[in-house]
């Protein structure tokens, strides 16, 4: 997660002096960045310590609660340097923090952090601030289905090359491209959605995971021990908890919520991918401002620098589950410390480079271009080719023979294929065809042909089935719940 806390900003801190990291200075919104804060961090520590006072409270420990109140009411009332200060003599984050805490009211300190170990309050506090975490990115999640939804339905009929392996294949439309987008997206919010609904709080489990100091406080009550745990969880807004733990949880949780963020990150990457081929080819633009240089040496450059951009980090965002694989099996048995100092950066960073990609995919489609005339002349440079068949069949069924036929028009093809790798513009395979004693059957069909009529199949039907009966109910029923946050244009 992020840092503890163990260091104080310095004077030189926003001069450049130091390294930071490019997700906080370049990339990731405030709100992301303010989460996984040392600030909020340490705010957080501080709420599982008055929420286990509390719980223990109600279920009869003798704990003032007049002095909670007081510790309560200066929860934000935090001093990383003299955190840090207390880190040095101690070695020891969550003794610090401790100790900074109750100095603020030392009456609360005999009772803080009674029956916990250390991972009482972090694994707990990394929970709640990756649960919050996920729910920003839901927000922004739906925010850009329904952009890319937007776009779908106002480019559902215009007709473009589909393409295989990147060479020319039958037609397709734009929006029924997006809607393969779309699709990926809609994955990725179910995944969210099952994810913040089951993810569990590692509760009140003791330095090995048999509870018994809470056993030992209850005076061998077992049933208040559960109900602690449960009503400790419930404080922190967890329906669901681990039923069994090591001082840990377990650290499969941190790879299932990595492995949700890579898929979000694997969709990102393949519009990007996408985007970026289709502004080679001068079909599709991303928005490039009025004064935005593509190029230091060629002024004339517009390069796709936010879909490459996005790329970039969906491929650092897709690696990262295989670091929380290693950490999760390397854990020795109830307990080993060598996860720690790697969460602390894997996992902020996590979420950090997801909250990027969705803001950028938003600043995409917020101003994309389609430049249909392009996209027509595309399209009709190899329509001809992909009429082949359609013209083959019809001459067959006036009479013509199939293997002859389709020999004629492998000729024809290749010749026309030489022709426009010659130079010339047009495609004139129909021309060659008309010509030919051997399709005179046809001949009047083929002008008809080429106005292209029914090449794309059910592609605008299949973008108006999608949107209507999976993509606006995903969207109905997720936003039924409220979205919590617009979001901010890209620093750069």
């Amino acid at each position: 997660m992020a840092g503890s806390g163990s260091g104080a900003g310095g004077a030189d801190e926003g001069d450049g002096a130091l390294w930071r990291s490019p997700l906080s200075s370049r990339y990731t919104s405030r709100e992301m960045q303010q989460l996984f804060s040392d600030r909020s961090r340490a705010r957080q520590w501080r709420e599982i310590w008055i929420a286990l006072a509390r719980t223990q409270r109600e279920l009869g420990l003798d704990l003032p609660e007049r002095e909670i109140d007081a510790l309560e009411r200066r929860i934000d009332e935090i001093d990383l340097a003299r955190a840090a200060a207390l880190e040095k003599e101690l070695r020891h984050d969550v003794m610090a923090h401790l100790h900074a805490f109750a100095e603020l009211h030392p009456p609360a300190k005999p009772f803080l952090h009674l029956g916990a170990t250390s991972c009482t309050v972090t694994d707990n506090a990394d929970l709640v601030l990756m649960k919050r975490g996920l729910g920003l990115l839901r927000d922004a999640l739906l925010q850009v289905i329904e952009q890319l939804a937007a776009f779908a339905a106002r480019t559902r009929a215009i007709a473009t090359l589909g393409y295989t392996h990147f060479q020319p294949a039958q037609p397709t439309t734009v929006g029924k491209r997006a809607c393969l987008w779309l699709q990926d997206l809609l994955l990725d919010l179910a995944e969210l959605d099952r994810l913040i609904d089951e993810l569990p709080a590692r509760g009140l489990k003791g330095t090995t995971g048999t509870q018994a100091s809470f056993l030992t406080l209850f005076r061998g009550d077992a049933a208040k021990v559960k109900e602690l745990d449960a009503r400790f969880c419930a404080r922190l807004g967890f329906a669901r908890r681990f039923a069994v733990t090591g001082q840990t949880y377990p650290r499969k949780l941190d790879f299932r919520i990595l492995a949700v963020l890579s898929g979000l990150a694997q969709s990102c990457a393949k519009t990007g991918n996408d985007l970026r081929l289709l502004a080679h080819e001068q079909e599709v633009e991303e928005p490039f401002e009025d004064k935005q240089i593509g190029s230091s040496a060629m002024a004339y450059k517009r390069n796709p620098m936010r879909a490459e951009r996005m790329v970039s980090l969906a491929r650092y965002l897709m690696h990262l589950p295989v670091n929380a694989a290693e950490t999760a099996g390397q854990q020795w048995l109830e307990r080993t410390l060598d996860d720690s100092a790697n969460r602390r950066i894997v996992l902020a960073e996590a979420f950090l480079a997801a909250d990027a990609l969705l803001r950028i995919h938003h600043s995409i489609f917020k101003g994309i271009l389609v430049h249909e005339p392009r996209i027509r002349a595309h399209l009709e440079r190899e329509l001809p080719y992909m009429l082949t068949e359609e013209v083959l069949m019809r001459a067959v069924q006036a009479g013509g023979d199939r293997q002859e036929l389709h020999e004629r028009i492998r000729v024809h093809a290749r010749a026309a294929v030489e022709r426009q790798k010659a130079g010339a513009g047009d495609n004139d395979l129909f021309a060659r065809l008309a010509a030919d004693p051997a399709f005179a059957t046809v001949r009047d069909d083929l002008p008809r042909l080429l106005q292209g009529a029914g090449l794309t199949g059910r592609a605008v039907a299949q973008v108006d089935e999608f949107l209507a009966e999976e993509v606006r109910p995903a969207l109905a029923k997720a936003r039924s719940g409220g979205v919590r946050r617009g979001l901010e244009d890209l620093k750069v």
